[in-house]
């Protein structure tokens, strides 16, 4: 299985219009998506208000593939939100048992 985990970073001024975004667009869309194993979601803190975090587990790479493309280092063309977003960071990790 493979962990995806993406951080968002909004552009100044954007943190409620993506926090919208996030609760009503990208979570909705991990629980319907075919492959997706488990997923957790990070919402900002008073502290760091502009900073979102998302991780999906994935039940194999074509799962992922078949959602995001070839290229796993972008997001998926399903996610249209960057008018909101600043930064992003996307990694990837084989998932352990434990």
């Amino acid at each position: 299985m493979i962990i995806r985990t993406i951080q968002v970073v909004t552009r100044p001024g954007q943190e409620a219009a993506y926090s919208e975004f996030f609760h009503n667009r990208s979570l909705t869309l991990a629980r319907q998506t075919e492959g997706i194993v488990f997923s957790l979601a990070g919402t900002a803190r008073r502290e760091t208000p502009n900073e979102f975090f998302f991780a999906t587990i994935w039940r194999d790479m074509p799962s992922l593939r078949a959602f995001v493309g070839d290229d796993i280092s972008k997001p998926s063309p399903a996610i249209l939100e960057t008018d909101f977003v600043e930064s992003r960071t996307i990694k990837h990790f084989d998932l352990l048992s434990g």
